[in-house]
């Protein structure tokens, strides 16, 4: 991938497919963008391909397609980005603005990771593994976050929710990533 294709305007990287999500607000003034927070979502839970994750994070998921659709009405959420199982990056939203995918959370004493931290989704199951396209993937967006932003730490949604959020889950190999970003300032908090 050149140098070009890696770039960024007004917080959208240009090697990402882009999908505008709707679910998303102004970062606090002055907040420093330091913390990526790795997720899994899946929909149906456990089915991978197709668009209903676009369409969840877009509000046009349709509620009486799968029964567990329903369960996801009137939900408005989203992430920065989504990472596909054979390593495909899409953005919904610009790393400028908060997206709404972390919840109620907490990194370090700080709440509110959604103020300070960049979303991204992979397509699993916590509890599942994941594709190596998926790792390879994940650690070149990490380091081109890096060059954009004093990114520090990359955790899981289970770390800055625990008890009420399990993913990436146990399937994600935290080492492998780390091995993948030897070179990267950011640090890679493995499973507890």
């Amino acid at each position: 991938m050149s140098e070009h294709d890696r770039s960024w305007t007004e917080g959208w990287y240009a090697a990402a497919r882009h999908i505008a999500s709707p679910n998303h607000g102004p970062r606090p003034e002055g907040v420093s963008v330091d913390l990526v927070v790795i997720h899994a979502i899946s929909l149906p839970p456990g089915i991978y391909g197709g668009d209903a994750i676009e369409k969840l994070f877009t509000n046009q998921l349709d509620g009486d397609a799968h029964p567990y659709f329903d369960t996801l009405r009137g939900l408005e959420v989203s992430a920065h980005f989504l990472i596909q199982r054979d390593g495909r990056c899409t953005q919904f939203v610009s790393t400028e603005r908060r997206a709404w995918h972390a919840g109620r959370s907490c990194w370090q004493d700080r709440p509110n990771c959604n103020d300070y931290s960049i979303g991204i989704e992979l397509e699993g199951l916590d509890g599942d593994t994941f594709e190596p396209a998926q790792y390879t993937q994940l650690a070149t967006l990490i380091r081109d976050l890096s060059t954009q932003y004093p990114i520090t730490a990359a955790v899981g949604h289970e770390h800055i929710a625990p008890g009420r959020k399990p993913d990436p889950g146990p399937g994600f190999d935290w080492t492998r990533l780390s091995n993948l970003l030897l070179e990267s300032p950011v640090k890679i908090v493995p499973r507890s």
